[in-house]
């Protein structure tokens, strides 16, 4: 299984927050910097099956040693499972997140083998069977893991008015890292 230091990424999470007290740096209003409980494996291995899937081992990984959201890019890391926070903390379930976890959705073969850049011009989620999102980073565009085919893995972004849906990172890992590194 792939490892993450979880107090390193938590010691990061103090410092951006202590950096930005208004949580002025885009997203940070919604994920706070705060990173909800890791989950147990039990209820990992029971989404899995549930879905039909076999998660990244980057991502899985961060869910079991680190947390389950939402500090993350754009509003945050979207939690895998509805997460125990309090209420008023910032994330909510939405349309985009309880579609992917319709039965059969995330078990459906990833379409696209090449990026599809541009506007796309057709429904978006006709795209977006056989990915998980990740985070959301507003006006319709939406980051997300793809989970099988020759792309499972990798990091994808979906903004299908004007940027498509385009690889943007090679793996979760690269992904996250390279955000808490850039503030």
């Amino acid at each position: 299984m792939e490892s993450w230091d979880a107090g390193t990424v938590r010691v990061r999470m103090r410092r951006m927050a202590a950096g930005d007290p208004a949580r002025e740096r885009f997203g940070a209003d919604t994920h706070r910097y705060e990173l909800a409980p890791a989950l147990p494996e039990a209820e990992i291995k029971a989404f899995e099956e549930a879905h039909g899937v076999d998660l990244p081992a980057e991502y899985r990984s961060f869910v079991v040693q680190v947390g389950n959201g939402p500090a993350g890019p754009g509003h945050g890391l979207m939690p895998l499972t509805v997460p125990r926070i309090e209420a008023g903390a910032g994330w909510a379930a939405d349309d985009e997140w309880e579609d992917d976890r319709l039965p059969g959705r995330l078990a459906e073969p990833f379409r696209l083998t090449e990026p599809l850049p541009g506007r796309i011009g057709a429904p978006a989620d006709g795209l977006t069977g056989g990915t998980l999102m990740l985070a959301e980073e507003g006006c319709g565009i939406y980051i997300r893991l793809i989970l099988n085919g020759p792309r499972a893995g990798e990091v994808w972004q979906i903004d299908p008015d004007w940027g498509g849906f385009v690889p943007v990172s090679p793996g979760f890992r690269a992904w996250y890292t390279e955000w808490l590194e850039r503030l």
